[in-house]
């Protein structure tokens, strides 16, 4: 048997009339910028996350960057965020000319430790970035206590974390989220694509304006900022459209085979959910000691994993002016060397669940 990480080739054979008749409306249409699919989807995608207003960008990245700017971050400001995450939490604290400021994270959710985010504060300190992790939320209450109290703003990085839910309520818990639609995301797009969700109508024009090279809306030859050229594509806009009517669905799906797995895994790390929190498995990570030596037995039984991440960022290149050598941040360190991501993904067969539980358990074993 062969189990791939990921399987997107499944789920559009599952939606392949709906996706080619988005497709080619536009195309037929001749509307490729700022049509009407990108506010469609700009409007069902806020309403979906429980905000008012969403703002379609090029990417994940691009989002983390317009938002940042929104919020006023600048030269020298210090924007707190966790070592273990994709480098483009960071790259785009880095992009402002700020200091990204990286604290440990959780042994059990992966997520920042809130206490080492309190020791990390500094006059310098502008904003907090918080990291849903494999679609499991950050202990947002603590954390909005202390950015509060402080004057930080937040800006929660919500790429892997569609649907998932803090105490009942939908992230952004802020009201200024980042996400991200690359592909393999648990709602993506078949190229790059990423969003804005926000409750703040100034802000949210803002952002607007920024991504679409500085022109508040109705503006087309004035530019009011210095802007970007990072518009949501209305191809993609359309494809988001068509895939977000199953989003719920692919949701809970998710969670039926993260909940199998972690019913039937054996000493193997599962992760945890906390009551009145909802997990929505972009990843299904587990840890154990000899991380590399189990993946590669999955690999000869024909089951694909991945690693996310192997190298906390603070042991990036990128950042090794920053001098934290190992030691710095033991969790994200001895995280990265243990967990090992399982298929997961709405299409995986009872079948190719049992194998993958098989496997894994014969291993510990």
């Amino acid at each position: 048997m062969q189990i791939p990480l990921v399987d997107l080739k499944a789920q559009y054979a599952e939606i392949k009339d709906e996706i080619d008749e988005a497709v080619r409306g536009v195309i037929e249409s001749a509307q490729f910028i700022n049509g009407p699919n990108v506010k469609s989807f700009e409007a069902s995608f806020a309403k979906f996350c429980g905000c008012k207003r969403a703002v379609g960008v090029s990417s994940g990245s691009s989002a983390l960057v317009v938002a940042l700017k929104a919020a006023g971050i600048k030269e020298g400001d210090e924007v707190i965020t966790t070592a273990n995450t994709f480098i483009a939490t960071a790259e785009a604290i880095s992009q402002m000319s700020a200091k990204p400021v990286f604290v440990d994270v959780e042994r059990e959710t992966y997520n920042m430790d809130i206490e080492k985010l309190r020791k990390a504060i500094t006059p310098k300190t502008k904003a907090i970035v918080p990291v849903h992790l494999y679609g499991y939320p950050t202990d947002m209450k603590p954390l909005m206590e202390i950015a509060e109290k402080k004057n930080l703003a937040v800006i929660e990085d919500c790429a892997q974390a569609h649907g998932t839910e803090y105490k009942g309520r939908r992230v952004p818990v802020s009201g200024i989220g980042c996400f991200s639609f690359f592909p393999a995301k648990i709602l993506g797009c078949y190229g790059d694509g990423g969003g804005i969700i926000c409750n703040d109508e100034e802000f949210a024009d803002r952002a607007a304006a920024l991504k679409d090279h500085g022109r508040m809306p109705g503006e087309k030859y004035i530019h009011s900022l210095i802007g970007y050229g990072e518009r949501l594509d209305e191809i993609q806009a359309a494809i988001l459209n068509a895939k977000l009517k199953h989003l719920d669905k692919w949701i809970e799906k998710r969670r039926e085979i993260a909940h199998f797995y972690t019913k039937s895994l054996n000493g193997a790390g599962v992760p945890k959910e906390a009551e009145k929190n909802k997990h929505t498995y972009y990843m299904y990570v587990v840890r154990h000691e000899k991380r590399d030596l189990l993946q590669a037995s999955l690999k000869k039984e024909g089951i694909s994993t991945g690693v996310h991440y192997p190298v906390p960022l603070h042991l990036q290149p990128a950042y090794s002016y920053m001098r934290l050598g190992e030691g710095a941040f033991p969790e994200a360190e001895n995280a990265a060397k243990e967990i090992l991501s399982l298929p997961l993904y709405p299409e995986l067969e009872r079948e190719q669940q049992e194998y993958v539980i098989e496997k894994v358990n014969g291993f510990v074993k």
